[in-house]
C-alpha cells in the first residue's frame, strides 16, 4: 500500500507539472505560428521543425532549472531582463514576416529553434513556471512532468499539417500575416510585463 501511494503520489505531482508547462507553452495557440513559420514546408521538413523547437525548449528549460540561478548572478540578469529581450527578438521577427511574408533563414531548422522553440513555446511565462514547479516537486516527478508535456506538445505539432492540408495555400497566407501581428502583440506585451515589473520592483 505504501509503495502504490508512493507511485500514485508521484504520478500526481509529474501530472501536474505537465499540465501546468502544457498550458504555458501553449502549443494550440502557437499553431498558427508554426503553420504560418513553415508555410511551403513539406512534412518531413516541418517534423524536423517541429523536433528543433522539442529539443531547443528542454534543453532552454534544463538550462535555466539547473544553472539559471548561477547564469543570472553571473551576468546580473532578472527574469524580466529576458522577458524583454524575447519580446524585442520576437516583435524584431514579426516585422519581418509582415514586410516579406515569411523569415529568411539559412536552414529551415532554424526556425525551430527561434521563434518557434523559443521565446514561443519556451519564452519567460514556461522558465518561470519551470524554476517555481522544480522548487515545489520532487526532481524524477518535475523531470517526468516536463518529458510528459513535451510529448503532447510534439504530438500538437505533428498533427498541424492535417489543419494545413484544410486551410491550403491562400488560407495559410491569411494565417500568416494574422499570427504576424498576434507575434507582435505578444513581443509588445512581454517588453510592457518585463519594463513594468523592473520599475514596480
Amino acid at each position: 500500500m505504501i509503495l502504490d501511494f508512493n507511485m500514485l503520489d508521484f504520478w500526481t505531482q509529474a501530472i501536474r507539472v505537465a499540465l501546468a508547462l502544457f498550458i504555458i507553452t501553449d502549443p494550440l495557440g502557437n499553431l498558427p505560428f508554426y503553420i504560418s513559420l513553415t508555410e511551403g514546408s513539406m512534412k518531413s521538413e516541418r517534423n524536423k521543425i517541429a523536433l528543433t523547437a522539442i529539443i531547443t525548449g528542454l534543453l532552454l528549460l534544463a538550462f535555466f532549472v539547473f544553472a539559471g540561478s548561477l547564469f543570472f548572478d553571473l551576468f546580473s540578469l532578472s527574469i524580466d531582463d529576458v522577458t524583454i529581450a524575447g519580446g524585442i527578438l520576437l516583435f524584431l521577427i514579426s516585422v519581418e514576416i509582415l514586410m516579406r511574408g515569411k523569415i529568411i533563414v539559412e536552414h529551415k531548422e532554424d526556425i525551430g529553434v527561434v521563434p518557434l522553440g523559443s521565446p514561443l513555446l519556451v519564452g519567460p511565462g514556461a522558465i518561470t513556471t519551470a524554476l517555481v514547479m522544480s522548487r515545489l516537486f520532487p526532481l524524477p516527478a518535475f523531470v517526468t512532468g516536463v518529458i510528459i508535456c513535451f510529448v503532447f506538445v510534439w504530438l500538437t505539432l505533428f498533427f498541424a499539417d492535417r489543419l494545413y492540408q484544410y486551410v491550403g495555400h491562400n488560407g495559410s497566407l491569411i494565417i500568416t500575416k494574422i499570427a504576424a501581428i498576434l507575434m507582435a502583440a505578444i513581443a509588445v506585451r512581454f517588453i510592457r510585463v518585463g519594463i513594468q515589473t523592473i520599475f514596480k520592483n
